[in-house]
């Protein structure tokens, strides 16, 4: 029998307790796809970052090589010249065609084009101010260490690294440093390359004949500021490979990270017959990957196609760092089409040659698809017109 004034039993009952694990687990659901979708948002902003940070940093390192590129190399002499080149470090010349025959020429860019896929790209300069050939040879060379020229050799210093080449462009050139030079009075001057420790240049011998009275010395400038950069993109890396004392002439360093393509054009000026006049400038009237038959001789890659590059087109693309994950058995729709680069007419009036490009990373195992990318694209006008001796 109920006392009176009794109060009821404490606590909750069963359906109280169901209700509040329900609104509990529904609240706890909703906290963490709130904080899945802020945690995609941040990574994806962060991602963007870095690929930002990374393109900028690979585009101002090729444009600034780019910017100094043919510097002393201005000559038309050497311009293109197919150079013999020795290098105990490992460092090699870029390889191109000329009529169909491999060659390795001397000149302020060379591309290795190479379709969808990343190019590789050389910049070479000098840093000696002169930039022509001051010296001649006074007797045929056919080997040796000895190269005999007509007058003492000022401004030559030892470890200078020199080109001898023909005077008639688009001939053999071999490239040296000096070991040593004959005395002020001596009545037959000459410049010797001998191998010695610390001349990396030096084999011994030039690798090519030369025409006494038809030759040129060129000064380079010392060795260690001579800057032979190539330029690759590989497993995610901007790679470069350089002459001087980084220790990267046998293989690559790694330079930015993130970046999946390398991609330049040649700037090509077209101009026929009497229209070219390189003294007041060069103009880009065509791009190309390859080398094209620019001064209209009939042979694809001579000396006078590569005195005609007027300047260089360059695109890097870089991706996210981290991989977007797709939802629950759907693929990846980060990226959704392969990067195009130049598609835009520069200057205005020349045909763009656009190319698509194949952004996968050798040995990823993340669909290419779940990163997002960005394209970073320039223009550098090469100054060795400007600063090439008057014809």
């Amino acid at each position: 029998m109920k006392r009176l004034g009794a109060r009821p039993a404490g606590g909750f009952s069963l359906v109280e307790l169901m209700v509040s694990v329900v609104v509990g687990l529904l609240a706890l659901l909703f906290a963490l796809r709130l904080f899945t979708s802020n945690e995609a948002v941040r990574q994806s902003a962060l991602g963007g970052s870095d690929s930002m940070q990374n393109g900028m940093v690979a585009l101002f390192s090729l444009s600034s090589d780019a910017e100094q590129a043919g510097f002393g190399l201005n000559d038309p002499i050497i311009a293109g010249c197919n150079t013999e080149f020795s290098d105990t470090e490992a460092f090699a010349l870029a390889g191109a065609t000329r009529a169909g025959a491999a060659i390795t020429p001397l000149a302020p860019v060379v591309i290795a084009a190479n379709g969808t896929a990343p190019d590789r790209v050389s910049f070479y300069s000098g840093s000696a101010l002169a930039g022509t050939g001051t010296l001649r040879l006074t007797a045929d060379y056919a080997g040796g260490t000895s190269i005999r020229v007509d007058r003492f050799p000022w401004g030559f210093a030892v470890g200078d690294v020199i080109v001898v080449a023909p005077e008639q462009p688009g001939g053999r050139c071999a490239l040296a440093q000096v070991s040593g030079a004959s005395a002020m009075n001596d009545a037959e001057p000459s410049l010797r390359i001998a191998q010695s420790e610390g001349l990396r240049y030096n084999s011994g011998q030039l690798g090519a004949n030369f025409t006494g009275a038809a030759s040129r010395v060129f000064d380079l400038g010392p060795a260690a500021s001579l800057s032979f950069h190539t330029w690759s993109v590989a497993d995610g890396y901007l790679q470069l490979r350089a002459t001087g004392d980084g220790g990267s002439s046998a293989s690559a360093a790694a330079v930015a990270d993130n970046i999946v393509s390398l991609k330049a054009q040649y700037g090509f000026d077209m101009r026929a017959g009497g229209a070219f006049q390189p003294d007041g400038g060069l103009q880009v009237g065509q791009w190309s990957a390859t080398m094209v038959d620019a001064d209209g001789s009939g042979v694809n890659g001579d000396a006078g196609d590569w005195q005609r590059i007027a300047a260089v087109r360059l695109a890097v693309v870089a991706r996210s760092k981290a991989a977007e994950h797709p939802g629950q058995g759907s693929a990846c729709t980060a990226t959704t089409v392969q990067p195009t680069v130049f598609a835009g007419q520069v200057p205005q009036g020349v045909a763009a040659v656009p190319v698509t490009l194949d952004v996968a990373v050798a040995g990823d195992p993340v669909d290419w698809r779940c990163y997002r990318y960005r394209v970073f694209e320039t223009v550098v006008t090469l100054r060795n017109a400007g600063w090439r001796p008057p014809q």
